[in-house]
């Protein structure tokens, strides 16, 4: 395997400690060696590394799965005809995603290398464990869309092949056992620690049906005494919360992330281009007393705007990776109908709704979905929750080659030792 010759970017704090916070406000500055780098180096580092993780997937990484979950269209069309357009080997925000992630990859290895070979610190190990989540994160990413990836845990210039789902998960969890070895517990929800490491490998349990596991992590942060279920009007108005777990904070000038661009339409005071509008039924779903309506869809000059991101085209809004409002309904999900439902009904007092009962499993299947679909409108967890339960063929009215995305023409053409996902 032939090793590359790079160029890492760091990153350096425009502002001082006092005025930001700590918090991360990540601008590029240079390019350096990787054999140039000193321990000195790393924090500047790590501050490359998240500028590239919340970057370079682009800011559709972010809304695909809502692009894809039926529930918003584009002003022309219904959910089947926004689906059927993104669904091709040609579509650009296809083959950006998958450019993207790999994009990520290649600075994460790198910073994993270059910590490596350096002897352990507190700073060392802070910058390999924030990688390995990261690593294991953006793996998570590649599985839910495209199914079979190629698996690369150093940066290489052969023709890779892709690897079965299995090797895929099994990578994922090694990465993130790694990263709760090296991390600590969370001070700020911006910065990767051992409980964002928690939630996603709740995540990643329940999405290969480890539901002992699922439901074993998320209970242990929703029992930490850490989080709490909190307002829509915190949780999205960036405001002090209980709820989030991890967040990128994107304020990055160049940050192409700016989610709410794509929802408002140019009518809200923030303006936007209304890329992505909320169809009917999305909006219907919500009841009169639910009380996360008012913050999730809004109203703009009568079209149904996604409402969690609020800057328009004026600025850029954190984007929310794990908070514990997932974990409830994993920990449901995972229980079962009859130890889970406390679990959904506690989720759904807090947001202004009665308790359900179900009588079969089946039915409190349902439930759960019903429930994400409306938790989480807006957040990118939309589809795969179909794709996952089996639901998306369905629910979507989709075919079945559809529960994946094709592999992007391009990197076909580049590599012929990719295979394309069959049906595309």
């Amino acid at each position: 395997m032939k090793k590359l010759n790079f160029y890492i970017i760091i990153s350096t704090f425009i502002c001082v400690l006092s005025s930001c916070s700590g918090k991360l406000d990540l601008y590029p500055s240079t390019g350096v060696s990787p054999e140039a780098i000193t321990e000195k180096d790393l924090p500047a580092l790590r501050l490359g590394m998240y500028n590239d993780m919340q970057n370079e997937p682009g800011v559709h990484s972010y809304i695909l799965f809502d692009m894809l979950g039926g529930d918003l269209h584009t002003a022309s069309g219904n959910p089947i005809d926004l689906i059927n357009s993104t669904l091709s080997p040609l579509n650009s925000i296809v083959a950006n995603n998958w450019n993207g992630y790999y994009k990520a990859l290649f600075q994460v290895n790198n910073v994993i290398s270059i910590c490596q070979k350096f002897e352990n610190s507190s700073i060392r190990n802070l910058a390999l464990g924030e990688a390995y989540y990261f690593r294991a994160y953006l793996y998570y990413c590649l599985i839910a869309r495209w199914g079979d990836v190629p698996v690369l845990p150093e940066n290489t210039l052969e023709k890779v092949s892709r690897k079965p789902k299995t090797e895929v998960w099994a990578f994922i969890e090694d990465n993130l056992n790694k990263a709760n070895d090296l991390l600590a517990g969370s001070t700020n929800y911006y910065y990767v620690s051992k409980d964002a490491v928690t939630a996603l490998k709740a995540r990643v349990m329940l999405s290969q049906g480890k539901k002992e596991d699922a439901a074993s992590m998320a209970e242990s942060l929703i029992t930490s005494g850490k989080y709490k279920l909190d307002t829509f009007e915190k949780i999205f108005r960036k405001l002090s919360n209980t709820e989030v777990i991890f967040a990128f904070e994107n304020l990055s000038e160049e940050s192409t992330n700016n989610i709410s661009d794509q929802f408002y339409t140019y009518a809200h005071v923030n303006k936007g281009q209304g890329n992505y509008r909320v169809f009917p039924t999305m909006v219907s779903a919500f009841g009169t007393p639910d009380k996360r309506k008012a913050i999730s869809i809004v109203n703009i000059s009568g079209t149904d705007c996604i409402n969690k991101y609020p800057s328009g085209q004026t600025g850029r809004d954190p984007v929310i990776i794990s908070r514990i409002a997932e974990m409830y309904l994993i920990s449901a999900e995972a229980q079962g109908r009859i130890n889970g439902i406390g679990r959904l009904n506690e989720l759904r007092q807090t947001r202004g709704l009665s308790a359900v009962s179900v009588s079969s499993d089946e039915d409190y299947l349902m439930a759960i979905l019903s429930e994400r679909r409306l938790e989480f409108l807006g957040e990118n967890l939309r589809y795969y929750d179909l794709v996952r339960t089996g639901k998306a063929i369905s629910t979507l009215n989709i075919l079945n080659y559809q529960t994946v995305l094709p592999i992007p023409g391009r990197e076909l053409q580049n590599n012929t030792n990719l295979t394309p996902n069959p049906g595309y």
